[in-house]
């Protein structure tokens, strides 16, 4: 995990892994159809299909290739690039933040799954639940889960006590605050256990509440960490680099965009980022 500081605050950047991709093959394959070109392809399989269906064995090869000058001159001659639309890249991405999240899901054209703080906040809330009131367990347990994309210590300390504090007031206006926070199976566990310590992992160990997230998600900020699965088809995602690997992008996206770069295979590469 890499730190860069910014604005006087250190940060982690993001980690990214190309799951699948489908290759440039097919994108190949589309365009020869437009213009009934197949014979002048410099991939035998291409050629070969100009007549005949291709078998299971052929697509593999299609999907293998790893260049077209058809490809390159629709790219860059012609800018025909609706043509790139038929390939797809799938990427997992850890670690980049809730902010990034909200500039990232404007490029519309991409399959996005993200780690969803509805089901994922019954841990800090069975630390706070544990906690009884003692702000320093909490702050203590929370920093144990690193959760931020923000690396100082200090700093972490206030996100986190900011948190309990919207906590404790929520707890102070709302009657079936328990009721809300833990499963109804391990409510008796607030009254058999005193040490905080114990409840926390007894909590943990008992069923999870039930959309937890949906009453809660107020208390974190866009400096929380993301982890999603995004799969962009190769036009988008040529528009992503262009805007978000630019030197007038947010610093976090830029990273993102930097690290989903580094990830993407050449050959990709060569038909949507212009060599310099």
């Amino acid at each position: 995990m890499e730190i860069v500081e910014e604005y006087g605050i250190k940060y982690s950047k993001p980690e990214v892994v190309l799951l699948q991709d489908t290759g440039i093959g097919v994108a190949e394959s589309a365009a020869r159809t437009c213009y009934d070109s197949f014979s002048n392809s410099e991939n035998d399989v291409i050629k070969d299909i100009e007549n005949s269906m291709p078998t299971s064995e052929m697509c593999n090869d299609i999907n293998s290739i790893e260049e077209s000058k058809l490809l390159d001159d629709l790219a860059w001659t012609y800018f025909h690039h609706s043509i790139l639309e038929h390939a797809n890249l799938s990427f997992l991405v850890r670690g980049t933040s809730r902010g990034v999240l909200q500039e990232h899901a404007r490029h519309r054209i991409q399959a996005i799954s993200v780690r969803s703080t509805r089901y994922t906040m019954s841990s800090v809330i069975n630390a706070y639940v544990a906690a009884r009131g003692n702000k320093e367990f909490f702050i203590k347990k929370v920093l144990g889960f690193d959760m931020f994309v923000t690396c100082d210590r200090d700093y972490n300390r206030l996100e986190i006590g900011a948190m309990f504090d919207k906590l404790a007031y929520q707890q102070s206006v709302v009657d079936n605050f328990y009721e809300i926070s833990v499963a109804k199976s391990s409510l008796s566990l607030l009254d058999e256990i005193k040490d905080s310590s114990e409840l926390y992992d007894a909590l943990e160990e008992g069923k999870k509440k039930r959309n937890v997230g949906d009453a809660f998600k107020h208390i974190i900020s866009d400096n929380v960490k993301v982890d999603m699965v995004v799969t962009f088809n190769l036009r988008s995602l040529k528009n992503y680099f262009t805007l978000r690997d630019s030197g007038a992008a947010f610093f976090q996206i830029r990273w993102l965009a930097e690290e989903m770069k580094k990830a993407t295979p050449k050959k990709y590469l060569d038909l949507i980022v212009k060599s310099k």
